[in-house]
């Protein structure tokens, strides 16, 4: 149980929440409960489909889904109604992969369609990170439970040539929607990243050249000639390019 919850643990921790790990008082019933609760999360995992990729926000659905299970066993009356708790999700055939896991991956598929293939920005489209991400935050108790389909982080923006011709009627509906986007990180494509990502390699080349065109502008252009001691203060000039290159590399 320990292993099993221990990346919950972790996010509740994060987040400064219980966890919804609630343990009865007699001893006898701690085994069956501690049964209850790991044959919960597997069932989440083994219906949870590609939302596999996304731990952060099992523990979201998980937190949401033990609490409900402790009501249950505990016997507690819902407030609202005055009745027995009773889950947020259930009655239907496939109810929680139909609205639990099916909402979510509809917005992952959403916003696959806007990367055009991996050709669009990154700024412009969410993969399985960033959605994650979300549910990194105390905002993801926003979206509640049951989820509110209506919350922004179900929203998408649409396709640029599916928008509105209407510039009026588009800013209304991004205002009413408003695509929350990426939360932390966003990855900048640009070809000198080529040169950023080898830095230590051109840098080295660099240097070598310019040392190598000292050496070889000196009188008897021998290798030898390094140690001569008016050579050798010329090539020390080299820590200057270096310094120099980590100058621009920082900019």
């Amino acid at each position: 149980m320990k292993k099993l919850f221990r990346n919950y643990k972790k996010w509740c921790k994060y987040l400064g929440r219980k966890s919804s790990l609630w343990l009865p008082t007699i001893q006898q019933e701690v085994q069956q409960r501690k049964l209850l609760y790991m044959g919960l999360y597997l069932l989440i995992w083994g219906e949870a489909a590609n939302l596999r990729f996304m731990p952060e926000c099992l523990c979201y659905i998980y937190h949401h889904m033990a609490f409900e299970l402790y009501g249950i066993l505990a016997g507690s009356v819902s407030q609202l109604t005055g009745e027995p708790v009773k889950p947020a999700y259930g009655g239907d055939n496939e109810a929680f992969l139909m609205k639990v896991v099916k909402p979510i991956y509809d917005t992952i598929a959403k916003e696959a369609l806007r990367s055009n293939t991996g050709k669009a920005k990154h700024s412009q489209w969410r993969n399985y990170d960033d959605l994650n991400e979300y549910f990194w935050s105390l905002d993801c108790f926003r979206l509640g439970w049951p989820m509110r389909i209506d919350s922004e982080f179900f929203y998408v923006s649409p396709l640029p040539e599916k928008r509105s011709a209407n510039k009026d009627e588009e800013t209304g509906n991004f205002a009413r929607g408003r695509w929350i986007g990426k939360t932390n990180f966003v990855e900048i494509r640009s070809y000198w990243h080529v040169f950023r990502s080898f830095d230590r390699m051109w840098s080295f080349y660099i240097l070598c050249l310019q040392a190598m065109i000292i050496i070889a502008w000196d009188g008897s252009g021998d290798l030898s000639s390094i140690f001569d001691g008016d050579v050798f203060k010329k090539v020390l000039s080299i820590f200057i390019t270096a310094a120099i290159l980590k100058l621009a590399q920082g900019r």
